[in-house]
């Protein structure tokens, strides 16, 4: 039997159905806001034969293009593998829900959200993020949620719950907020360089909302939810074994943990477990035990950074809780590219090189969202295994892309306008090293780069990332990190990261894996992140501190002008002709447009130029006085026909070609000679009357 809650959230209404669709699957709701629509399906996998370490989700995100009444473009005309947003929208749905499944449940968790309407208005990600966990609520898969998204964007002095697509282009800053009755998981989005205040702010009116969506889905779960399926048998086993070994093991574990340097770290904390391995080795006879030595490692680990941080301020790395790695910056690294530079920050390197292209390099992009769209920027993020000194495929997967992501927003609100800038700019991040924050180290490379290809971007941007441990269940004993490593990431309480200018905010992400974080903790570390910021952006001052005047030489020359529209026409030739023949002799390419703009790409400046001077010729009326250099086209016997201007020829006549008497034109002119001529006149007839000997004499004079 179909059951539905609703509830009004922005300008619409959000209605959760099931019992209608997908009834077979573990749990299936049916989401509808305005012309939007979702259904999002979840179903588990049979119990393994032993408890798992980690939740084995699955989140597939799909859009079918039926949804807005369209057809795949392409050959095979059906949906192929995921596009980028689906993958990002897909990231969105997990990072909230992930942690509040149980590792005893141990099957695993496929949640499939497909958009099956799309108004091309509202957008359906959050009504996927919400559907999402509602069909998780009233499955029988244990779940600690549910949880709730919204879309904050600020338009006009106001914060607008749930914009539309037209609203979003309008908005100076643009967030979606996840979390649970309790409070904020996660933040993502992007913004026209805004205070910490207003990030504040808009967090803040996310969370009523978040908590009303949450009730929702458990009236929904109250109406039409199902019995849970149980945990997996936990099995008590007597752990006294572990008494003497974590006894040994502790202070040989904790003086490894402060070994400076990654590499080295890792080397000494591995050879202390291989050293208490060797010493129990008597007592771990079988694998199980083996298995709780190496969790109790992992414990300790947990145990010693977090207390040498919140009571000694003290990190694995040796620096205070807001000190930044030693950085350096590098610009034009690179020989041929149109931009390049190295940033470092510790152990932590991003090669980012910046490439130009005209508009025919534009990525299009053909989704359910309205009309084709091209984008004149990408930003690509490439982490490969021997980053962190592992072997492994090469690829591009879900963190490439959502790193990727994540660093060209910071980096989109600062670009010129194409009218300013009307090239393409693809931006590569290569990650040679890491130990944290590289998607942070891409948006520093990526600015350096762009500054360094000439790009006329608005304000440089540098970017952080920031961490959080807390003790207490009020989390009154808490400390904020500034430039996080790796393991902070992963034994921290928040991960966030901050990209921006030294106005404002154009990037933020963060993921709270605790409840309840307060204003007063945010606040913080907000501030601290901004003073971080400060500092990484004085560092890459000191290497650049404006974009190149010009762009590199190796680089596309993109030039325009303006003509009259009425000569359009003479531009573009009979059957194109002339076009035709600028590209042929320059090598360049030229587009002219109904209101008389032409575009010139050239493969470089010198061809783009000469390019430009052929249009100029073209559309240029000849100016009495002026000495041009012409062709000679037809020699006869009063005289030659020269060619000052495409299309334009004019007569010199034989008196005119010098001081004495020329008894046969020949004996000075020859056909395609060309030579200088000076535009004497231009008779009622409009025919152009030259001097060969006035323009010789005019430059030998000066």
């Amino acid at each position: 039997m179909m059951k539905s809650v609703s509830m009004k959230i922005g300008s619409g209404e959000l209605v959760l159905e099931t019992g209608k669709m997908a009834k077979q699957a573990n749990g299936a709701v049916y989401a509808r806001y305005e012309g939007s629509a979702v259904l999002a399906t979840v179903c588990s996998g049979r119990a393994p034969e032993k408890p798992l370490d980690y939740v084995p989700l699955q989140v597939e995100y799909n859009e079918k293009y039926y949804a807005a009444g369209k057809i795949p473009g392409g050959f095979l005309k059906r949906e192929g593998r995921p596009k980028d947003k689906e993958i990002l929208v897909s990231r969105l749905i997990d990072r909230p829900m992930r942690p509040l499944f149980d590792k005893a449940f141990g099957r695993e968790i496929q949640v499939v959200p497909t958009v099956v309407s799309s108004d091309m208005v509202n957008p359906p990600d959050i009504i996927a993020m919400i559907a999402s966990s509602a069909a998780v609520a009233i499955s029988d898969i244990p779940f600690n949620g549910p949880t709730a998204a919204v879309r904050i964007a600020y338009i006009d002095n106001a914060f607008v719950v749930n914009p539309t697509f037209q609203q979003i282009d309008d908005a100076k800053l643009e967030i979606i907020v996840a979390g649970t009755e309790d409070g904020i998981t996660m933040v993502e989005g992007g913004a026209k360089q805004v205070s910490e205040e207003m990030m504040l702010e808009a967090i803040e009116t996310a969370q009523p909302v978040i908590a009303d969506l949450c009730k929702l889905q458990k009236e929904l779960a109250q109406l039409a939810g199902k019995e849970k399926l149980p945990m997996m048998e936990v099995v008590e086993e007597d752990l006294s074994f572990l008494d003497p070994i974590r006894e040994y093991a502790y202070p040989l574990y904790k003086e490894a943990s402060f070994v400076i340097g990654k590499m080295e770290r890792y080397a000494a904390l591995a050879k202390v477990k291989e050293e208490v391995l060797e010493k129990f080795a008597d007592v771990l006879d079988d694998d199980n035990k083996v298995d709780k030595v190496k969790a109790m490692f992992e414990d300790l680990e947990y145990e010693i950074l977090r207390a040498s941080i919140l009571n000694d301020g003290v990190r694995t790395d040796g620096r205070k809780v807001n000190e930044i790695r030693p950085i350096t910056c590098e610009v034009g690294v690179l020989p041929r590219t149109h931009g390049s530079a190295l940033f470092t920050r510790g152990e932590t390197q991003a090669l980012a090189s910046t490439t130009l292209g005209t508009a025919r390099d534009e990525q299009m992009f053909d989704t359910i969202d309205g009309e084709k769209h091209f984008s004149n920027f990408m930003l690509h993020y490439n982490f490969p295994p021997f980053s962190v000194g592992e072997t492994g495929r090469l690829g591009t997967g879900r963190r490439e892309i959502g790193h990727g992501h994540l660093a060209q927003r910071a980096l989109e609100g600062v670009l010129p306008s194409k009218d300013d800038f009307p090239y393409t700019m693809r931006v590569v991040s290569e990650i040679l090293e890491s130990n944290g924050s590289s998607s942070m180290a891409s948006v520093c490379g990526g600015c350096l780069s762009l500054m360094d290809a000439g790009v006329k971007i608005l304000q440089p941007v540098a970017g952080i990332a920031m961490g959080l441990i807390t003790e207490g269940a009020d989390y009154n004993n808490y400390v904020v990190l500034s430039d996080i490593l790796g393991e902070e990431d992963h034994l921290g309480d928040m991960d966030f990261k901050v990209a921006g200018t030294k106005d404002g905010i154009t990037a933020f992400q963060m993921d709270i894996k605790i409840a309840g974080v307060t204003r007063e903790i945010m606040a913080k570390a907000l501030s601290q992140a901004k003073e971080g910021r400060m500092h990484i952006l004085g560092i890459m001052n000191d290497s650049l501190n404006a974009p190149r005047e010009d762009i590199s030489e190796y680089a596309p020359k993109i030039l325009t002008i303006k003509v009259d529209e009425e000569k359009i026409g003479a531009v573009i030739g009979t059957g194109g002709k002339t076009i035709k023949g600028i590209a042929e002799q320059t090598g360049a390419e030229v587009n002219i447009e109904n209101d008389g703009t032409v575009t010139i790409y050239g493969k470089n400046s010198a061809s783009a130029q000469k390019a430009l001077d052929l249009v100029k010729s073209i559309v240029e009326e000849p100016e009495v006085g002026r000495i041009y250099t012409g062709t000679v086209k037809r020699i006869m016997d009063f005289g030659a026909f020269i060619e000052i201007l495409p299309g334009k020829e004019g007569l010199c006549h034989i008196s005119k070609l010098s001081k004495s008497r020329v008894n046969n034109v020949n004996d000075v002119l020859s056909v395609n000679q060309v030579v200088p001529v000076k535009l004497i006149e231009v008779d009622r007839m409009g025919r152009l009357n030259l001097s060969y000997i006035d323009a010789i004499e005019e430059k030998e004079s000066k």
